[in-house]
């Protein structure tokens, strides 16, 4: 695939957006990933992203794709990569995201927008704004009144 000039943008937006998600799927134990993609149980695997993105970005925003990707040998770090799509209003994100024990990247491969502007720089505003949107933000509580 043609990595486009815009890309890179697109792909920090996507990884910050992720980051608390990424940390609650580094809690699933690796042989449950290897397991799961292996024996190609994508439900599974669709529970897990739900579950781990629940708490952090509005409900469909993201979902699980249509695959993923184990790298274990008997020398060097397990790698789990999988297909996953942020959908935040106006727009849908395909991506992979690899996870090993002390790394995460995401390699987004495309970006469909329901009303595409002409200026790529626009678009790619317009999908940061779209996912910060579809963030859920934690409001500190009140002190109760005595």
């Amino acid at each position: 695939m043609n990595r486009q000039p815009h890309s890179s943008a697109r792909e920090i937006i996507v990884a910050n957006v992720l980051r608390e998600v990424v940390s609650e799927l580094r809690m699933v134990d690796v042989a449950d990933y290897i397991a799961f993609i292996r024996l190609e149980q994508h439900g599974n695997l669709a529970d897990l992203v739900e579950t781990a993105a629940e708490l952090y970005l509005l409900p469909g925003t993201l979902g699980f794709g249509h695959g993923g990707d184990v790298n274990v040998g008997w020398t060097g770090e397990p790698t789990i990569t999988l297909d996953l799509q942020l959908r935040p209003r106006g727009a849908t994100v395909y991506f992979a995201l690899k996870m090993s024990a002390l790394k995460a990247s995401v390699e987004v491969n495309y970006v469909s927008f329901d009303d595409p502007s002409p200026d790529p720089a626009e678009n790619t505003r317009f999908l940061a704004q779209a996912l910060e949107a579809s963030r859920i933000h934690r409001t500190t509580p009140m002190a109760m009144r005595r």
